[in-house]
């Protein structure tokens, strides 16, 4: 039998570690508000993964909770030091941790399925024709 396949994701500065264990359920990219302010950039790409997947190495994070444009509540987990948004929960997916797919550094990483939010996706921005895109979350 196959051993899942181990990440790392990190902060900027590395103080903030998670390791996670197999293939994540969803990876998708976000084109809301929030998420373009999160980032810095044009959309989000993030990796859902059941809780018992991952573990958190070194570092403590810091929370922040906000609200999302569907009306939900995020309890976004950030490095201290210097201020990288590893990792989240999601009050409507119970016992999932969302992580932020570039934490990881990987470009191998799976690619997105999905794009939500998609009617606040920047003009100039292209997805490959095998991401369904959502005007706003499903």
């Amino acid at each position: 039998m196959a051993t899942p396949k181990q990440r790392t994701a990190s902060c900027a500065c590395g103080n903030l570690q998670l390791s996670t264990s197999g293939e994540p359920e969803r990876v998708s990219s976000c084109s809301c508000t929030d998420c373009q302010k999160r980032t810095g950039s044009a959309f989000g790409v993030t990796a859902f993964f059941n809780a018992d997947q991952v573990q958190l190495v070194s570092g403590e994070p810091k929370t922040f909770k906000r609200g999302s444009d569907a009306g939900r509540t995020l309890s976004m987990k950030f490095c201290p030091e210097c201020g990288t948004t590893v990792f989240w929960s999601l009050d409507e997916y119970p016992g999932r941790v969302v992580v932020a797919v570039g934490c990881f550094a990987d470009p191998q990483f799976p690619a997105p399925e999905r794009n939500v939010w998609a009617k606040n996706k920047h003009h100039w921005v292209e997805f490959p024709s095998t991401v369904k895109l959502y005007d706003e979350a499903p």
